[in-house]
Parts: C-alpha cells; structure tokens; sequence
C-alpha cells in the first residue's frame, strides 16, 4: 500500500482571471465574473524542476526529422467498431472519457470492453461509484460474461473515492481500469458534494496522473447535460487524451459511437452498434442501418448519402409540413441543425417558389442518428417540397448537396464514395451538384444528374413518377 496523499490547501480560484479568494462568493471581486469560482488544490511547495527523460540531463533542442516515431503497442478491446474509432484499440497509460444520455448504453459498453480486455490477456479493476457489485454482476449476467473469463479477471470495486481506487489500482497493476461514472468520483483533498467542478477536475487530475505513471489504460464514463454537452469542467476534456460519445435514441435499437477528441487517432470514425438484450451488438452493414422501410411511396422522404468520418452512411431524412393552426408557425427538428432548416425554408420561399411561412414544419432524421454535415441540405429542400406538394419522390433516388443563400448548389466532399455506396445499395439515381459531376465518375447501375439550383434539383426530383411495383433498393 502506498502512503497516503497528504491533505493540500484548498482555495476559490476564478476560472476567468485566476484570483484566489478564500471563501466562496457569487461573484470575483477582482474582475466581476458571476459563479466563476471553483474550489480548486493549491500545492504550496516550493517549485522544483521535473526530471527530463534523460536521466535528469536538461533537454536539448531535437531536428524534426531526427525524432523517433512513437511506439504505441494498442490493447484491442475485442470489439471491433470500438477498436476503430480509438484508431486500432487503448494505448497503455491512456485515458478515454466516454460520454453518452442516462440509459444509452455506456455501462453496457465499458464492461463489454473490460470482457474484450480481458479475452486478450489483461487483467481490469472496475470500480463502480453508481451501482453496487450486485449490480454490476447481473448485468454481467444479461451479457453472458459469467461463462467466461472475465468473471475471475474483471475486479469490481464499490468506491468512489480517488484515493483508494489509485491505491487498488496501483496493488493490483491491471491493464485497464474502469471508473464509472467520473461524477461520482470524489477527492478528501476537496470539501465540495460528488459531481461538483472542483471534484470532477481534481478526479480526472488524479487518475490521468495514475495512468501515465503505471501504463494503466483508463476508461471514465460520464454523463452528459440537457443541451448534450458533456457534464463538469471544460478542462475535463483536455485532461484525457480520448473523448468518445455514445449516441441515439434511448427507446431505438441503433446507437452510434463517435469520437469528439483523441490524441493517438483520427477524429473521423463513428462505430453503429445495436442494442439488444444481450449487450451491443456490432452492425454487420451500417451504410444500410438507417434507411426506414415503407411499403408504399410516402410524401416527405428523401434518402441522402452522409459521410460519417471515413465511412459512407446512407439515411432517411423525413419533413411534414402542415398548414400552422395558430400563433406563429412551428419549426421543430430532430437529428438536424434548427438553423439550417429556418434557412432553408426561406432560401425555398424566395428561389423556388415553395412557400412555408404559414405552415409547421417539421424534419428528423430516421433512426436516431445526427446529422450536421451541410451535404443534406438538399435531401432535406425536396423532402420539404414534396411534403408540401404531396407527391412522393422515387424512392430509388438519392439526394446529395449544399444549398448557398442564392439556391445555388455547391459541391460536397467525397461525392465519388457517397454515389459507389448508393449504388452498391440499389439505388438507381442520384441528384449531385453540377460542380461536383466530374468528380463523381461514373457509377454502375446508377443514373447521375446534375443541377445546378435548388429549382432545377426540385424539378428533377418531384417530376419523376414514384416507382410502381418495381425494383427497390433493398434497405433491410
């Protein structure tokens, strides 16, 4: 057992100018911010200069080029989609803050992480500040860890405080560690209630230093605020070296895992799980995952093929439009920026003559999944227009493009792999910006048209007569 911390000052340090005070207060007295204050450690000895990697030697400038790459020996966690957003698995000494809405499925997802670990022949401590041991186990149980080796690998520990669980992870040198949920986390070192910015900080501080001292990988989940950001600290993000989010809808069975931050990797992967009774599980063919089934033809529904990171998605976007009873007319989105939908209406008003100010509009994305890539700008224009007009757009057409304020289409990036994965899916016919034509190539079983406005984008669409009968793409 290493010998315990010793308890250090403690001050209220403004998080806009750095003055100390030594009490709380609404506002800092010296530039006037309102509830700025965090309690904050404050180490009063003497500065000292850290040892540098060489021995204590003091560091020399190095040439760029004569800087050895660095050597990261990635853990895997065994599940695949997980392994490639952290770029190929957890880097030892690492530390990984998954976010994610109550009930979404980031329990779930760590401890089938820690079973993955532990499947490649890692030890992991997980300690749990929510719920009890018994908890945990049952739901180790639903997923079917019991039978494996993860039930004498994985070591469960009912603590919250940072102290101790440094302690344990230090006599027990296990390959991850598992803290869940950093709001829970609590330090003696601070007064302040679990969850409080003080506490949130303080807690990551401790267990990023733990995990660069030992090589431990660290996995916190936490929670996120109403407006979807995640809870505590902005510095609570900077401290790790990972931000994963779990997204979706709680009561649908798709989520998608995407990476916010990560040091050692790209930031430009998603994974598509699927929840299930028995834990997440992988989808074999995510492109496919989001396109809804309808059995007739449907006013309002334009398929439009996103790029998510590397990885072409084709998904549903859905608009109603209905005369406003009352009042001011209604604008309400989900999976969609609310502002893109407020200029398109009035981009669709004054270029193409599709008037929405005295009607409620409304637009989602299908399956749960956010959209924010200005590519379905024009999926969601016909999806309004045909809404409006009632007449159903073929449902083996894909939209794709960005809508400038003079109803202009502008070209959008990887139009080339967006089409191949339309065309792959059976899809017949896609409406593309003319600037982008030429990058577009040419695609097999797939009929490329090319526009250059918002007008002549509608036109094409809503003036082909919707499949009767025919071939569809298949979207199951």
């Amino acid at each position: 057992m290493s010998p315990a911390r010793p308890r250090s000052e403690t001050r209220y340090v403004c998080q806009t100018c750095a003055a100390e005070q030594l009490r709380w207060e609404g506002q800092c007295r010296a530039c006037g911010a309102w509830n700025s204050l965090v309690e904050t450690v404050v180490d009063r000895a003497p500065a000292r200069r850290a040892p540098s990697a060489a021995g204590g030697a003091p560091a020399v400038p190095v040439a760029l080029g004569d800087v050895r790459d660095p050597e990261h020996a990635r853990r895997p966690v065994g599940i695949a989609e997980m392994d490639r957003v952290l770029g190929g698995g957890l880097v030892p000494g690492s530390v990984v803050l998954v976010g994610g809405e109550p009930g979404i499925g980031k329990s779930t997802l760590v401890l089938q992480a820690a079973a993955g670990v532990v499947a490649a022949g890692g030890d992991v401590l997980y300690a749990s500040g929510e719920e009890s041991p018994a908890q945990v186990r049952l739901r180790a149980s639903r997923l079917g860890l019991l039978a494996t080796a993860a039930a004498a690998r994985v070591r469960l520990l009912a603590e919250s405080e940072v102290g101790r669980i440094v302690e344990a992870t230090r006599d027990l040198a296990p390959a991850l560690l598992v803290v869940d949920s950093i709001q829970t986390a609590t330090t003696d070192e601070l007064d302040g209630p679990a969850g409080s910015v003080g506490q949130v900080r303080q807690s990551a501080l401790r267990l990023t230093e733990l995990a660069k001292e030992s090589g431990t990988a660290v996995i916190l989940v936490g929670h996120v605020t109403k407006d979807g950001t995640l809870a505590g600290p902005k510095t609570l993000e900077h401290l790790v070296d990972a931000v994963l989010t779990l997204e979706g809808e709680r009561y649908a069975a798709l989520r998608v895992l995407r990476t916010v931050k990560n040091r050692f990797g790209s930031t430009d992967e998603v994974g598509v799980f699927e929840m299930r009774e028995d834990g997440l599980a992988e989808v074999a063919d995510p492109a496919r995952a989001f396109l809804a089934e309808h059995e007739v033809d449907a006013p309002g529904s334009v398929v439009v093929p996103t790029m998510e990171g590397t990885r072409p998605l084709l998904v549903e976007v859905q608009a109603l439009v209905a005369p406003a009873g009352y009042g001011s007319p209604r604008r309400t989105t989900a999976g969609l920026d609310p502002n893109r939908l407020a200029l398109l209406v009035a981009v669709l008003a004054r270029r193409a003559g599709v008037a929405l100010g005295s009607h409620d509009v409304y637009a989602n994305v299908a399956g749960g999944l956010h959209v924010d890539e200005p590519a379905t700008d024009l999926a969601l224009a016909a999806a309004l227009a045909s809404s409006l007009r009632d007449r159903p757009i073929d449902r083996g057409t894909v939209a794709v493009g960005e809508v400038g304020l003079l109803g202009e289409l502008r070209p959008v990036a990887g139009i080339e792999r967006r089409l191949r994965e339309a065309g792959r899916l059976g899809f017949r016919r896609a409406v593309v910006p003319r600037g982008g034509r030429g990058r577009a190539g040419e695609v097999p079983g797939l009929d490329i048209v090319a526009v250059g406005s918002v007008r002549e984008a509608l036109e094409a669409l809503l003036a082909q007569a919707p499949s009767d009968g025919g071939p569809r793409p298949p979207r199951s």
